[in-house]
């Protein structure tokens, strides 16, 4: 596989293309839950396929790369990406997992997008695993699907290349303290630990979708509303989560930056980092976050890379 550091794209895979559409790239017809049961029990379909058909069911839409990532970290030896492409075609073709690429004028994705089927639902089910699926989970948009694949990565990234990390949630939940409406964070959180001393970062990640400004607004008035009125114990934090908007590429976080100021939309209470998908690709993370502060001289707001000590591999 490919290291992260030696991915060389000026674009991030995940960022919004103008014209996208999503492409059934599964399999049509009928399977029967008979012949899938005759699978696992010639040992066509293992416990491999199950770690797989699990790392699907709690990211609901990953790449095939990710699942290498995740099933590595985890400690699962499937030999090469090729290898697992070769599990992921069984699932495919078996309709436990169906599979997507996206399409636009400059052509096909050059990835593909897993997500589960019906017969991977009832699997999982046998197994007393928890799973949430419904068939229209399938049909969701472009840039929501995109989000997630963006926060899948962001969450990887730490997980792989920080020393402190210490767990992850892929959709955590957080209440508007003043609506009292529940909202999850699109790109996950991660929890860090060092010296007994933990922190929870959420990722808000942030696409140029059509009226991204006004989702953006949207959702940063629920944001403000959580943190100007949080006491220990709020969505089950015992302390102030910090967080963090994943963008596009760096001109993306100046356009969200500027957004954020013209609605005064400002969080008082915590410090505003942003970051973008290509800087998970870095080798280390303690350099990957970026804040904007104010040049007294030119009286313009300026782009500065932070150090953060606790993101060091």
């Amino acid at each position: 596989m490919v290291e992260d550091n030696q991915i060389k794209a000026q674009v991030s895979p995940f960022a919004i293309r103008e014209g996208e559409i999503k492409t059934f790239d599964g399999k049509d017809g009928y399977v029967s839950m008979n012949q899938i049961i005759h699978k696992i029990n010639i040992g066509h379909i293992t416990d491999i396929h199950f770690a797989i058909l699990e790392l699907v069911n709690e990211f609901e839409f990953i790449t095939s790369r990710q699942i290498y990532q995740m099933l590595e970290w985890k400690g699962i030896d499937v030999k090469s990406q090729d290898k697992l492409n070769n599990k992921l075609e069984q699932l495919v073709k078996s309709k436990i997992l169906t599979r997507y690429y996206f399409t636009s004028e400059e052509g096909k994705g050059v990835y593909r997008i897993y997500c589960l089927e019906k017969m991977g639902k009832y699997l999982l089910t046998s197994k007393e695993i928890e799973c949430k699926w419904q068939q229209t989970d399938n049909v969701k948009p472009v840039p929501m699907i995109k989000k997630r694949l963006a926060g899948n990565q962001t969450i990887i990234a730490y997980l792989r290349k920080v020393k402190a990390f210490d767990s992850y949630v892929v959709k955590p939940s957080l209440t508007d303290k003043i609506s009292g409406k529940v909202f999850k964070a699109t790109g996950g959180s991660v929890r860090l630990t060092k010296n007994n001393k933990s922190i929870t970062f959420l990722f808000e990640v942030i696409r140029r979708e059509p009226e991204w400004e006004k989702k953006l607004i949207d959702k940063l008035t629920m944001y403000k509303n959580f943190y100007e009125n949080f006491v220990p114990g709020d969505s089950g934090y015992s302390s102030m989560p910090q967080l963090i908007f994943v963008c596009e590429d760096d001109k993306h976080t100046a356009e969200t930056y500027m957004q954020i100021l013209k609605n005064k939309l400002e969080i008082p209470q915590i410090k505003m980092y942003f970051t973008t998908d290509l800087r998970q690709n870095n080798e280390t993370l303690e350099n990957t976050l970026i804040e904007f502060k104010l040049d007294e001289k030119t009286n313009k707001y300026k782009m500065v890379n932070v150090e953060a000590k606790i993101l060091e591999l």
